[in-house]
């Protein structure tokens, strides 16, 4: 039998040694284990925050630099109007300044004549002239009221013959049917100027006016020259008469 290994043959002498002492004396101590040291257990859980303390002094230390700033929020909501400010006092009156306005007068008849000339230039060139009227045609067809309301934008009125010349004049700027400045809507068959004034030349086709329907209070120059009566919402061209 081989002899036992000295850390068990200590083992065993502890162990009969404390067998012997207990059997003389009460137990008072543990008994000491024979075994290799054991493992660490688990950490224990935390336990509770203590209460909290008091503000300490402030340092006394070197303040840091201020840092950059932040970028910029979004802009917020308009806020509501405020109330309405007190009147001011009145200011003081201004001075009155005189101006010399010969310079602008001068410059204005200036203008109003070469105007009259760009006119006149306008009218030789694009109408037909008699004595000191000239009638020009507006080479689109419009009913009466339409007409006569081009022609009044432009300072003219309705072109009006008041003898053969100038009722040749107007067939030939027309080259087409063409109002004229005559109606009889007030009175039926008292044939007017648009001034109210009663026509004294009339160039009236065979059986002309007729009246048609109780409704032809307008009248035209047809392309022979001759004159017919018309309804005045039927369309034909304007011709326009302007004065020297």
């Amino acid at each position: 039998m081989s002899p036992l290994p000295p850390f068990l043959l200590l083992c065993v002498v502890t162990a009969s040694y404390a067998e012997t002492v207990t059997e003389d004396a009460p137990s008072t101590c543990p008994v000491i284990a024979c075994s290799s040291p054991g493992l660490n257990g688990f950490p224990g859980k935390d336990g509770r925050d203590g209460a909290k303390g008091e503000k300490g002094e402030p340092g006394q230390g070197l303040r840091g630099l201020q840092g950059p700033p932040g970028k910029v929020g979004p802009a917020g909501l308009p806020g509501l109007p405020g109330p309405k400010g007190a009147v001011g006092p009145k200011g003081d009156r201004g001075e009155r300044v005189e101006y010399d306005t010969s310079k602008i007068d001068s410059e204005i008849a200036a203008l109003k004549s070469e105007l009259r000339n760009i006119r006149k230039w306008v009218l030789f060139s694009l109408s037909e002239k008699v004595g000191k009227k000239y009638f020009v045609s507006s080479g689109k067809k419009r009913n009466f009221e339409e007409a006569k309301a081009l022609c009044s934008q432009f300072g003219a009125s309705m072109a009006t013959p008041r003898n053969a010349e100038e009722n040749r004049a107007i067939q030939s700027v027309a080259k087409d049917i063409a109002y004229l400045g005559i109606t009889d809507r007030e009175v039926e068959d008292q044939f007017v100027d648009l001034a109210g004034n009663r026509v004294r030349y009339t160039n009236w086709n065979r059986g002309e006016p007729n009246d048609t329907g109780s409704a032809e209070d307008c009248v035209v120059v047809l392309l022979s020259g001759s004159w017919n009566d018309v309804s005045c919402a039927d369309t034909f061209l304007a011709v326009c008469e302007f004065s020297d």
